[in-house]
């Protein structure tokens, strides 16, 4: 067992060398007992409040503009000398700890950005994501708990300060410059998420990442259903629309409650994604329209036809029953939420 005991005379010593706000702090407050101690001794001798707090800064600060009542009494000069000595000492020692507190925050940051800097460089094979808003910092959890390096790209001083307080590495600086977008290692990145909230700034950003890195998988955001066009002209391999599947999902829930447990966004379920994207793999929930080609079709012929792109786990019926592990002779009805397994990359037929 640890006993600490009462400092000593050297620790105390360390306490305030290693703590430049907290040198600054106890210089305020020696300074205000200084100042208020000295004003208060003044007025007992017969001074108005003004006169003797005018009388105690000038003092302190060595400004020396001659004095307001003559002191001539043995009390006036003792009160004098002590706040000189006092309160000069305190000046310094003041004046001193504001450049301290200044100075290594400054060398904070510009050691912090060079090691940023440094740790990006030696980046490759990573993910840089664009815009720190809603969708931005839930990918870079994502990312970080499926162990992907990235780096995020933000303009906003206030979401740059979010993102470095998670620990991502975060470069702050405007994405739809060329400049920037090198300086995180775009020729040796593997995708880029363009996430920021304004379509015109996701469809330049995707035209300038493009241009650095033909082989760079961009993924675009698009708000508005008729910018996911102009994103994939562009250059976007693909394109999310957050209302689309804001949408999707709600309908998922209405219609197919039981399978939403499949989906939902729960610790294990989120984890159990991670593994099956490590895989290549993907967990959905689509339902079948009565057009698609999965209608009326077992779950073997489906399966068949996909080529191995899906496999089906579970079949919730429009009447509310569900299916956990089906036989691969049960039909596929339309109206059904059919939760698949899928393989990344792949395109099997038409469900919705």
């Amino acid at each position: 067992m640890n006993i600490v005991g009462p400092r000593t005379p050297r620790s105390w010593l360390d306490w305030f060398a290693n703590s430049p706000a907290r040198n600054l702090i106890f210089g305020l407050a020696y300074m205000l007992v200084i100042v208020t101690g000295a004003t208060i001794a003044y007025m007992l001798d017969g001074w108005s409040w003004g006169d003797a707090f005018y009388f105690v800064i000038i003092t302190v600060f060595t400004v020396g503009y001659g004095e307001i009542h003559p002191i001539a009494t043995p009390d006036l000069r003792a009160i004098t000398i002590t706040t000189i000595i006092l309160g000069c000492t305190g000046i310094i020692f003041l004046t001193g700890a504001l450049v301290q507190f200044i100075t290594i925050a400054q060398i904070q940051i510009l050691l912090g950005t060079k090691r940023m800097k440094t740790q990006i460089d030696k980046m490759s094979g990573h993910v840089i994501i664009c815009g720190y808003g809603r969708i931005g910092q839930m990918l870079s959890e994502e990312l970080r708990a499926g162990g992907m390096e990235f780096v995020v790209l933000e303009l906003n001083e206030q979401r740059y300060n979010e993102s470095m307080t998670h620990g991502n590495p975060t470069v702050r600086g405007d994405a739809t410059d060329e400049s920037v977008l090198e300086a995180v290692g775009i020729a040796r990145a593997r995708t880029l998420a363009s996430v920021v909230p304004n379509d015109a700034a996701n469809v330049f950003i995707t035209l300038s990442a493009r241009n650095l890195n033909k082989n760079l998988e961009i993924i675009a955001r698009g708000e508005v259903g008729t910018t996911k066009s102009k994103l994939l002209q562009a250059g976007a391999n693909s394109v999310v629309e957050p209302a689309h599947i804001g949408a999707e999902r709600i309908g998922q829930l209405i219609m197919y409650p039981q399978s939403s447990s499949f989906s939902d966004n729960s610790e294990r379920m989120r984890t159990l994604g991670v593994g099956l994207r490590t895989l290549g793999l993907e967990l959905e929930v689509l339902a079948v329209a009565p057009d698609s080609p999965l209608a009326g079709a077992s779950i073997e012929a489906a399966e068949h036809q996909a080529s191995g792109s899906l496999f089906v786990i579970a079949i919730n019926r429009k009447n509310g029953e569900t299916l956990s592990r089906p036989d691969p002779a049960t039909v596929i009805e339309a109206g059904d939420g059919v939760v698949l397994i899928t393989r990344s990359g792949r395109s099997g037929p038409k469900i919705s």
